[in-house]
């Protein structure tokens, strides 16, 4: 017999499934497109790579501590729920007003668009009959509208395809390690090629904006904890997905920076968003490349689908509680998900795709999604203080603390480094202070 929650979703989520969502909304955009980014900035494999090792521990560490959240409060819907009920309605507010504009939304646009960059590059012809930026966006924009009627079917319909494509994107990535490292031309010795990295104050803002730009390759750590009303003994499977999610996907990241860089020395990498496959060209050849680029474009599809699974349960607990747009809480009688909202996402990626180049939303997007995870994190220090933690995950207080201490430290060096697109969603945050006190105003007056 299928559960259901007391908000009306139905918990049919084994920690298989789970788990696949965790992985699927990491893998994505950002271990396919910002590695060139990075380099443009550092310069230097070796500081690169430590940086994808620095930024999978704190997303592990974030992980723990969220797998004790969640099993504490294993509802739907995130940081919305958590800040909320440890802190003021306020914060979780606030929380999933930015997921409504940055969390997913804007992720599903960037997922969207990498798909249209290494899909085109595959077959250039497909934008030789008109203005190439544009044919992108709208290639994107076709991309999300299919995987929102795909979600609307319901929730166990999606997890379906979503475990298929999360198996055939890891399959993907372990192929391509794998062929790359025993057959393709590369060369170990591009790890010690490039410039020496300045440690100064110029230096570690670079620092701060690639750790932020690696952190958001790493997003989706949390992904589980957004479907907690949907997930079958939620108290065991809602961490252990969290953990081991996160665990599969820094070893794979690791070893996919390691191919990028044995395929191409530093100058070759830089500035280049195709990153996967450029390596591939570089490694076997103009044809590779075509495959490879073919396929890892249809990998991103699995991280897009699931970011349009996770964001409307956000939205959706937000209207039940009063705080957010009454429609977004209705549940379909038959598919038995929020539909209205996942149609409000859809609309809301649209635009984000039609809007602003992929650096701008990356940087945008990076330290937006920086900033509640850390709330969330202090709050299982609360719930150790007041002794209300159902499940009390190994390492405390260093695991909060390792996740904690450079998190901030990325969001200050970030604005530094850059302050416009960082102010940009410190005014998004801000902008939802009073339309909160607008909906409980209208919440009060039962409107």
């Amino acid at each position: 017999m299928i559960e259901t929650a007391d908000n009306g979703l139905k918990r049919q989520l084994g920690l298989f499934s789970v788990t696949n969502i965790v992985i699927a909304n990491m893998i994505g955009a950002g271990i396919f497109t910002t590695s060139g980014l990075l380099m443009g900035g550092l310069n230097n494999p070796i500081l690169m790579l430590i940086l994808w090792v620095g930024g999978g521990i704190i997303a592990l560490c974030g992980a723990l501590c969220y797998g004790e959240l969640g099993a504490s409060i294993p509802s739907a819907g995130g940081e919305y729920i958590y800040l909320s009920r440890l802190f003021h309605p306020l914060a979780g507010f606030l929380s999933g007003w930015i997921s409504f504009f940055v969390g997913f939304s804007a992720p599903i646009a960037a997922s969207a668009l990498g798909f249209s960059e290494y899909f085109t590059r595959a077959f250039p012809q497909l934008i030789e009959w008109g203005n190439p930026i544009i044919l992108k966006k709208l290639y994107a924009v076709f991309v999300i509208v299919v995987f929102t009627v795909i979600h609307i079917r319901g929730i166990e319909f999606g997890a379906k395809v979503q475990n298929y494509l999360t198996f055939l994107k890891v399959v993907l990535i372990v192929g391509l390690v794998a062929l790359g490292f025993f057959s393709g031309r590369g060369n170990f010795d591009h790890l010690f090629q490039g410039a020496d990295f300045n440690f100064n104050f110029r230096g570690y803002k670079v620092i701060g904006l690639s750790l932020m730009w690696i952190m958001f390759a790493y997003s989706g750590w949390n992904a589980s904890a957004y479907i907690g009303s949907e997930i079958k003994n939620p108290r065991r499977n809602l961490p252990y997905s969290l953990i081991f999610g996160t665990g599969i996907v820094l070893f794979l990241y690791v070893c996919l920076n390691m191919l990028y860089v044995y395929a191409l020395a530093p100058e070759k990498m830089n500035g280049v968003i195709s990153i996967g496959g450029l390596a591939m060209e570089n490694l076997f050849g103009s044809s590779m490349q075509n495959i490879f680029s073919v396929l890892i474009s249809f990998a991103l599809f699995s991280s897009l689908s699931a970011f349009i699974i996770l964001g409307p349960r956000v939205y959706f607990s937000m209207a039940r509680d009063g705080y957010f747009f009454k429609f977004a809480s209705d549940v379909h009688p038959v598919f038995r998900v929020p539909a209205k909202s996942i149609l409000l996402q859809c609309g809301i990626a649209i635009i984000v795709v039609l809007s602003g180049t992929f650096d701008q939303i990356l940087t945008y997007m990076g330290f937006s999604l920086g900033i509640f995870p850390i709330l969330a994190v202090i709050g299982v220090i609360k719930l150790r203080y007041t002794n209300k933690s159902e499940l009390k995950m190994p390492g405390y207080p260093f695991v909060p603390m390792i996740y904690l201490i450079p998190s901030v430290l990325i969001l200050i060096l970030s604005f530094l480094e850059r302050p416009i697109e960082s102010s940009g969603a410190i005014v998004t945050i801000l902008i939802g202070i009073p339309v909160f006190f607008a909906f409980r105003k209208a919440r009060a007056a039962g409107i």
